[in-house]
């Protein structure tokens, strides 16, 4: 029997590749696995089947694409225009930066709605570290162009490192503020390669604000429930101001009222980051099969009942694998 159509629209994060251009200390080993064979990766067309589907059956309040590093599959702004037309409200990107200054206008051109760049330091030798040999400089080019592009609003990511970046915060703050950008706080996850240093590098997200709110007049702004980011107006002393978030998947987890599935490039729905489990869909989307809709529905509901519970983190997965 047909289940009914939710109430509450899905979130879809898109992961379009496994692939790392950098390897950050808290997100990938030093060196990518064995590359994909393009028989396992997802088609456009497979992935755009999947999105109408979900669109479909339970409305879609926000597609993202992700990776890896979504740039980094050719073509990928044909991707967006294909999910652009299925008439999503919100497509957004996440990505390095370190290729957006040459993609931006043809992202726009797309129908690319926003992007997330992740920033997390402003000295360049503190990112070639973080990132595992990024240059800062490409990633300040991509957001300028970005800004230019109008692709907005843009956000800017920054993973709270203790003893590594922790110190230069109100810096990236005062930086987005002063270019227009929201600047989004995240508290390090223990996946992957941050599992065995999370110790020595998590900053909880309250120390973060208790920081900022000496360099910033901070006023809580409204969230809707299920949203990630806890968002402040902030102020500084010269009275620009802007939106500064706080992600505190450790401290205050948004598992209420969650409706984000990922969809990873080999096909893997998964209803959760934190325990990372979940079907193989991709047989039910191949090209040459006939797409056993109701087995999809089913798939995605089982998806959804796999949230988190008591905070706990039990996944194995990179989160380059994942999308997250």
């Amino acid at each position: 029997m047909m289940r009914r159509q939710q109430l509450h629209p899905v979130s879809l994060r898109l992961s379009v590749t496994d692939r790392c251009q950098l390897h950050c200390l808290y997100c990938a080993p030093p060196s990518d696995a064995e590359e994909l064979s393009s028989r396992e990766i997802l088609t456009f067309e497979e992935t755009v089947r999947f999105v109408r589907i979900v669109q479909s059956r339970f409305g879609l309040s926000k597609v993202h694409i992700t990776g890896g590093e979504p740039l980094l599959r050719p073509r990928v702004a044909d991707l967006v225009a294909m999910v652009a037309h299925e008439r999503i409200a919100d497509l957004a990107l996440t990505t390095n930066g370190q290729l957006l200054g040459a993609m931006a206008t043809d992202l726009k051109r797309a129908r690319l709605r926003r992007v997330n760049i992740s920033l997390d330091s402003l000295n360049a030798e503190t990112f070639r570290l973080v990132t595992r040999g990024g240059e800062l400089r490409h990633t300040l080019a991509g957001i300028e162009a970005a800004l230019r592009s109008g692709l907005a609003p843009v956000k800017l990511n920054v993973t709270v490192l203790r003893d590594v970046n922790s110190h230069e915060l109100a810096d990236i703050a005062r930086f987005g503020l002063e270019r227009g950008c929201e600047v989004r706080f995240l508290e390090l996850m223990p996946i992957g390669p941050a599992a065995n240093r999370f110790g020595d590098f998590f900053v909880a997200s309250a120390e973060v604000r208790a920081e900022l709110g000496e360099a910033f007049d901070l006023k809580p702004a409204p969230w809707p429930s299920g949203t990630s980011s806890r968002s402040y107006l902030a102020t500084d002393g010269r009275g620009r101001s802007g939106i500064i978030g706080f992600v505190s998947p450790q401290t205050a987890p948004f598992c209420r009222g969650c409706r984000r599935l990922r969809l990873t490039a080999t096909g893997q729905l998964i209803g959760c980051l934190a325990r990372g489990e979940g079907p193989n869909i991709r047989p039910f989307l191949r090209d040459g099969v006939s797409c056993d809709r109701d087995a999809l529905v089913e798939a995605i509901h089982n998806a959804l009942r796999l949230k988190r519970s008591a905070g706990r983190f039990s996944t194995t997965e990179l989160m380059a694998k994942v999308g997250g």
